[in-house]
């Protein structure tokens, strides 16, 4: 039994270890980008966009297609490098379990 109960110790360790990286990823940023870096974004590990930064050579009222096409992919930089930098961050803080408990990517 004392055996059982130093697990559910390290498993309560491990889950507040991983709340507490949750909480903190909410404001970390990562930047994307598109067109050769002349749309920018930056977007929180939590998957909020925080901004867009567009080059004023862009900005065509008879081209908007191409800025639009560059803002989705400029956000989706950002969203694909905040769930890589999610992952390998809760996957080193529950040492590689993130991926095996639910509702934590």
């Amino acid at each position: 039994m004392k055996g059982f109960g130093n697990m559910m110790r390290q498993a309560q360790q491990v889950q507040k270890k991983l709340a507490d990286a949750q909480e903190e990823m909410k404001t970390k940023t990562v930047d994307g980008e598109a067109g050769q870096g002349k749309v920018k974004t930056v977007v929180t590990m939590g998957y909020q966009l925080k901004s867009v930064t567009i080059d004023k050579e862009l900005l065509d009222p008879e081209d908007p297609d191409t800025l639009q096409d560059l803002i989705t992919l400029a956000v989706n930089d950002g969203l694909d490098k905040a769930r890589k930098a999610r992952e390998e961050e809760l996957g080193r803080v529950s040492g590689g379990l993130s991926g095996m408990i639910p509702g934590l990517t």
